[in-house]
């Protein structure tokens, strides 16, 4: 298709999808631990396990080809403070083009299961994640992880490379390891620290870190979920569940096993980001360094083997949201080859 012809079909999906988020959720009325209520774009189905020695369950959205089936599957990793919601349009320009989309929720995440006691590791959630595509019937996959989701991916591919036809990394981070410059926390204090957020602290903390300080009505469904947890019943168990979530993401790096994954990658990176995890806990000199992406993402593409960069200038850490249209374009044209 003609450059100027791709990109009216992609303004289309993107518009589509944009119309397609979901409904703002009640969130002055707070969300329970397992989010009951918070809209999904697709039908949220349930999977059963078990996982170290407990029940655990798994929401995820399984979402056929909208156009022609092309016989691929892609799924789709979430960041730590997002869940499946908020891949809306990227579902839906993905189903348009053939491919059939699973979207799972990790556990500890969006409406799976926050269980009290979970030694979080991205092995687990990887081996979880590949479970549910055992019992959904999908074999081989295309992955793509964005922020957090990205690490996982990356853990998901090194695992399990016989099942991974290609992997695709959204501004993931942990392409640094800041364990060795960012002094160790252990869980309480991470659960302290988020039991002190407020609406407004995550609304500020998104506008500075992801989108250069420029917050858009479109943002809204990113800010909603925390929101509506943070003035819901079970606030205890989310700030737990995050708090171990970021003693995995802190103490379980993967940059340094980049050489080892055989998948064809792409990294997605908007050269703005500078997210990085304990930046208040270092000196100002030191924060300066810290999540340079243009930098990073140059490294990561040249330690992954067979790996490519699409850098976005001037776009932040969600660039589905900030910069959908070349976002999709390199995804699409990605997985297209």
């Amino acid at each position: 298709m003609p450059h100027s012809r791709f990109l009216v079909a992609l303004s289309v999906l993107v518009l589509v999808g944009a119309l397609s988020l979901p409904a703002h959720s009640e969130a002055a009325g707070g969300l329970d631990a397992r989010a009951t209520g918070y809209p999904y774009p697709h039908e949220v189905a349930t999977w059963a396990s078990q996982a170290q020695g407990q029940s655990v369950e798994m929401a995820y959205m399984d979402v056929a080809p909208a156009g022609a089936p092309n016989g691929e599957t892609v799924v789709l990793l979430h960041g730590k403070n997002f869940s499946g919601a908020y891949w809306a349009s990227t579902i839906t320009a993905l189903s348009g083009r053939g491919f059939r989309v699973v979207v799972p929720d990790q556990v500890g995440f969006g409406q799976s299961s926050k269980p009290e006691h979970f030694q979080y590791t991205f092995a687990a959630l990887a081996t979880l994640t590949a479970a549910l595509l055992d019992d959904v019937e999908v074999s081989s996959v295309h992955v793509v992880g964005h922020s957090m989701g990205g690490m996982l991916a990356s853990r998901f591919a090194l695992m399990f490379p016989a099942r991974v036809s290609s992997l695709t990394l959204v501004n993931p981070i942990g392409l640094e390891d800041w364990s060795r410059v960012v002094p160790y926390k252990p869980v309480q204090w991470w659960f302290e620290s988020e039991k002190r957020k407020t609406v407004q602290g995550v609304r500020a903390y998104m506008t500075e870190s992801y989108f250069d300080g420029k917050w858009k009505p479109e943002y809204e469904p990113l800010l909603e979920l925390q929101a509506g947890w943070i003035q819901g019943p079970d606030y205890d168990r989310i700030a737990w569940s995050s708090a171990l979530a970021y003693d995995m993401i802190f103490t379980q790096p993967v940059v340094y096993e980049f050489g080892h994954i055989q998948a064809p990658t792409l990294l997605i990176v908007g050269g703005r980001d500078r997210t990085a995890l304990g930046k208040p806990l270092v000196s100002p000199a030191m924060r300066a360094t810290m999540g340079d992406y243009r930098r990073l993402a140059k490294a990561a593409a040249a330690a992954i083997p067979n790996a490519q960069l699409e850098l976005l200038d001037g776009v932040g850490h969600v660039p589905q949201f900030e910069a959908p249209e070349p976002y999709l374009e390199a995804l699409l044209g990605f997985l297209g080859r």
